[in-house]
């Protein structure tokens, strides 16, 4: 099975060949690297940028309206908070040419935390993209969802924020890719760049290789704004997305083999548009709700979530519904042990389902 840096770049490829993708580019994108995670080695478009995010933020805009379609990369989430006022001015385009300009550019950056990244390369982003109007937000947690998504938002003729979870990237997928070969020893052989003990020896290695991509890759996609029920439950709704959807459903394995709690888990894949009608009629079912993620508490999006079910599902929830987001802190420290209390772990999401499930109506 792929995992989600090579779904990430099958995904690439085929947007390359047939939906029209010009240029992918970034810091690190291009050859010999092909991104610092390899989610761009082998194709055919990719260059390298400056150490300029808000160049690589503006040259997308100018190739898109140019009638390009560009992906760029921001090589890590943290250092894309000072493009604000470009994504915003990509966002509004659409709206504010009467929709006369499409916008059709894909920003794709890994988010959270999980690699002991500490400081710089640690933080979460989509709450505060989710202010920044005319964007589609999304974020897959398997390789299969990371494929569809992509081939959407290339699909999209507007923006589109494709968030990966940084802490999955090497995480290999339960199902195939339609296309990719069943033996991931192939695959690997395949579509991954040889691997050196220092950069020259990656550079020599990598010079004049070319990758041969599966035949059978296919336009397989997923609808932006559509939820996945990854498990089906009766006693209590978690909702959440990208790498927290791995840790909750760990956590419900617990409390029904522990317990017998049963635990509805929903992946949202989109958080903007979001699956409003999956989510409701989950929480309608099992009357209690937990919203997950690792975003900081403070105008946490999972709050936004939480508004919509308490004003659609107020009487049917028989307990208050609760968030559980990341601590109260300016950032995540390097320490392991520092990094793990800074972000819900399975044992946290234990603590929460159990309070929900035990008060009393």
């Amino acid at each position: 099975m792929a995992n989600m840096a090579q779904a990430i770049r099958m995904a690439l490829h085929y947007g390359e060949e047939h939906l029209g993708v010009t240029d992918i580019f970034g810091e690190d994108v291009g050859p010999p690297l092909g991104g610092v995670f390899t989610a761009t080695q082998g194709l055919k478009t990719t260059w390298n940028s400056p150490l300029d995010e808000r160049g690589i933020i503006g040259a997308a805009i100018g190739l898109a309206l140019a009638g390009q379609k560009p992906v760029a990369e921001i090589q890590f989430g943290d250092y894309i908070f000072n493009t604000i006022d470009l994504l915003k001015l990509a966002g509004n385009t659409y709206w504010s040419g009467n929709g006369e300009y499409n916008l059709p550019m894909v920003v794709m950056t890994n988010v959270g935390a999980g690699i002991h990244g500490s400081l710089y390369h640690s933080h979460s982003f989509e709450s505060m993209a989710s202010h920044i109007p005319g964007w589609k937000i999304v974020l897959p947690s398997t390789p299969k969802d990371a494929y569809g998504l992509m081939i959407s938002a290339i699909k999209d003729p507007n923006p589109v924020m494709y968030l990966y979870p940084k802490m999955l990237i090497r995480a290999k997928g339960e199902e195939l890719i339609p296309g990719e070969p069943e033996d991931e020893r192939e695959l690997r052989r395949m579509i991954d760049a040889p691997i050196g003990a220092t950069l020259y020896d990656v550079i020599e290695a990598r010079d004049g290789w070319q990758p041969s991509w599966p035949e059978g890759l296919t336009d397989y996609s997923i609808p932006i704004g559509k939820a996945k029920i990854v498990r089906e439950g009766k006693d209590l709704t978690i909702v959440t997305y990208a790498r927290h959807v791995i840790l909750a459903r760990e956590a419900a394995k617990i409390l029904e083999n522990d317990l017998g709690i049963s635990v509805e888990l929903i992946d949202l894949r989109s958080l903007y548009p979001w699956d409003r009608e999956t989510v409701f009629a989950s929480v309608r079912k099992t009357g209690r709700c937990l919203v997950l993620n690792e975003d900081t508490p403070v105008t946490n999006y999972g709050e936004h979530i939480l508004h919509h079910i308490i004003d659609n599902c107020f009487y049917e929830l028989v307990a208050k519904p609760r968030v559980l987001a990341g601590a109260d802190v300016p950032a995540i420290g390097l320490s392991a042990v520092l990094e793990e209390a800074s972000v819900p772990q399975i044992a946290d999401i234990v603590h929460e389902a159990v309070a929900i499930t035990t008060e009393e109506p």
